[in-house]
């Protein structure tokens, strides 16, 4: 058995590389970028009104004139015009090019318009108001987003204004998630009184389409026989095999010995934490995987606590660790990590932890009612509140 801390070495030592691909923009949100994306102009481009009104130039106000006559209109989208007399002025929309020797912008709320003539209401300007002027924001070359940055929606609209119309990702793994047990039937199906519905299966779905990783699933009885044939090809098949059950010491818990027949090196089965000790971790030469135990906290905490943090050095994408505080005195004796359920509430700029009893790692519907994990170590009994310590978010 290992400790965690030995457990997450080991899983971040043996990470995959995935490769790299081209997507269309639009289909990269919630990707992990794999170049850096450059400004292919100024931003913005051009001298910018940012409001509607009219553009003048700024000395003739300065000089004390107060009304101009309208030459034009400069609309949005339309090539520049210019300002023949600095005594008069052209009207201009939000986004147009600033008109050929007009500097000012005064916006319509703080002017009257009769008679082709414009007059000022304000006893007060800036020279340059109301102008987002060229190369503000960023000159051309200029790096507007990192390598390995998650791609939001910010990120898209970036991507459409310098003209990516596809952008490399990071590949993502191809995933089989494998439940088995006899005693399990379908979600659509009406179990019997020794029966329960698949679930460990559709949390660990829902886990990995969290990171945009879409995922197969099989189900395989408590057949050696079977097992051995279907996982040897799935190991041919697929970058990561995700296990739910059949790891532990019960007289069917057979992948162990199947993953060591089938070439599986194992780099370590069963963990010094709960919930989710009786957990099993290996690697082929081209395959990832990883053994969760079948109880349903076990299953997604081991996934929060090992697959995800794998997944993000596999794609070199770094998170930083998350802390919260304690809110009460927690006792727990086993000398295990003890990855606690807890409902979040941020007070004060701190976010506090409070504990959730629940039924024990079968308890899969004490969840519900909570937000994250806090992980206590494992060289105490006594947790006192106020504490801080890490925390595995769920939502």
């Amino acid at each position: 058995m290992v400790s965690v801390e030995q457990a997450l070495q080991i899983v971040l030592n043996s990470i995959q590389d995935f490769g790299v691909e081209k997507v269309p923009f639009i289909k990269s949100l919630g990707r992990i970028l794999k170049e850096e994306i450059s400004a292919d102009r100024d931003f913005p481009p051009f001298n910018r009104v940012s409001m509607d009104g009219i553009a003048i130039d700024y000395a003739s106000f300065r000089q004390g004139q107060k009304s101009f006559e309208i030459e034009g209109i400069q609309a949005a989208g339309s090539k520049q015009i210019k300002l023949h007399n600095s005594k008069n002025c052209i009207e201009v929309m939000t986004g147009a090019v600033l008109p050929k020797n007009a500097n000012t912008v005064i916006r319509y709320e703080d002017v009257t318009i009769k008679n082709g003539i414009t007059t000022i209401n304000v006893e007060s300007l800036n020279d340059g108001q109301n102008v987002h002027i060229k190369g503000k924001d960023g000159n051309m070359g200029d790096i507007l987003i990192s390598e390995n940055t998650i791609i939001s929606a910010a990120e898209i609209g970036v991507l459409a204004t310098v003209g990516k119309s596809f952008v490399k990702v990071a590949k993502q793994p191809k995933v089989m998630i494998v439940s088995t047990g006899d005693e399990l039937v379908g979600v659509d199906e009406v179990p019997l009184e020794h029966q329960i519905r698949r679930s460990n299966v559709f949390t660990l779905v829902s886990l990995l389409e969290r990171l945009n990783i879409y995922t197969e699933t099989a189900h395989i009885t408590d057949d050696k026989p079977i097992l051995k044939t279907k996982i040897k090809k799935y190991l041919q098949e697929y970058d990561v095999l995700l296990f739910s059950g059949a790891v532990s010491k019960g007289k069917y818990d057979f992948l162990p010995e199947v993953f060591d027949e089938l070439g599986v090196k194992k780099l370590f089965h069963k963990v010094a934490q709960r919930p989710g000790k009786p957990f099993f971790y290996g690697q082929t030469d081209c395959c990832t995987v990883f053994g969760f135990p079948g109880n349903p906290i076990s299953t997604f905490v081991n996934c929060l606590a090992y697959f995800y943090p794998w997944y993000y050095k596999s794609v070199a994408l770094e998170v930083d660790v998350e802390m919260a505080v304690l809110a009460e005195d927690v006792s727990f004796k086993p000398n295990l990590v003890y990855f606690l359920q807890v409902k979040l509430k941020n007070k004060q700029g701190k976010l506090i932890a409070f504990p959730i009893k629940g039924n024990g790692s079968g308890d899969l519907a004490s969840l519900v009612n909570t937000d994250a994990f806090i992980q206590l170590p494992d060289n105490n009994i006594e947790f006192k509140k106020g504490d801080t310590f890490p925390i595995i978010r769920y939502r």
